[in-house]
């Protein structure tokens, strides 16, 4: 391929991507029709090598969204496309982690069309795809990971998970999880209320102390204690200055000493 059709390419790509934002703030014939084109324009510059895994990609982004727009077989339909595309995609390019995070999305949204149980295979192939997503990049999908367990009410493989969205920094805000349809079964247990609670805690920041506050009593009233840090304080720099002057006394008095035996001499 020349350098110019590589550019052709490109720009229809870019294209494609931008009448798939169109396309998602429609509505029905006309949405339809402009899912059809960027399906078109995808097909296009998959023809040829160079683009392939994004064109790939925003392929199946485009599926994905128009499927949540419909229900059924045509819903289902709209998915498994849309994962064909997901998978190739990172046939392709193993680490495009967009591919991998909502290929794991689209198979969950199937299996809520499908009506499927938490331990079907479905559920199996979005876990698989979201433990792809973190080995791409750590904790990018373990709140994913987290809402299959939840719809799975399993304790300890949810909390994991969530502590570490967390602590990757990639957890929702504590409205949309309480809000989430795949928490609905274990938001109302023990562990995940104090969970939650936990998200609302601020840290608490050390107080710094002198080494008298850290040796008094435990227990003392708090300005005891400072009282008593402020007196050893002030008893340290008393005797450090009633030490300097005895330093300044004792060489005053070797000068004159010295001066003494010159004049003696």
């Amino acid at each position: 391929m020349s350098f110019f059709e590589s550019l052709t390419k490109r720009s229809k790509l870019k294209a494609a991507i931008k009448q798939t934002t169109e396309a998602r703030g429609s509505e029905g014939i006309k949405a339809d029709q402009l899912f059809n084109k960027v399906y078109h324009d995808y097909a296009e510059v998959v023809a040829d090598e160079p683009l392939v895994a994004e064109a790939l990609y925003n392929w199946g982004f485009a599926l994905l969204h128009q499927a949540r727009t419909k229900s059924g077989e045509t819903a289902a339909n709209l998915y498994q496309d849309a994962i064909a595309k997901f998978s190739f995609c990172l046939t392709i390019e193993p680490a495009y982690l967009g591919a991998a995070i909502d290929g794991g999305v689209a198979y969950m949204e199937l299996a809520r069309v499908k009506a499927v149980e938490a331990n079907d295979a479905l559920y199996e192939s979005a876990t698989s795809y979201f433990k792809k997503a973190n080995a791409i990049q750590a904790g990018s999908a373990s709140y994913n990971l987290a809402c299959i367990y939840g719809l799975r009410n399993d304790k300890e493989g949810c909390l994991t998970a969530l502590e570490i969205s967390k602590g990757k920094g990639s957890l929702p805000v504590s409205a949309d999880i309480l809000a989430d349809p795949d928490m609905a079964g274990v938001k109302d247990q023990d562990w995940f209320i104090d969970f939650m609670a936990s998200l609302n805690q601020k840290p608490q920041v050390p107080i710094l102390t002198s080494p008298a506050v850290s040796e008094a009593v435990e227990g003392a009233p708090l300005t005891e204690i400072i009282e008593e840090a402020s007196a050893s304080e002030e008893t340290e720099v008393a005797v450090k200055d009633d030490n300097a002057v005895a330093e300044q006394d004792a060489a005053v008095n070797e000068k004159a000493e010295v001066a003494g035996e010159a004049v003696k001499s």
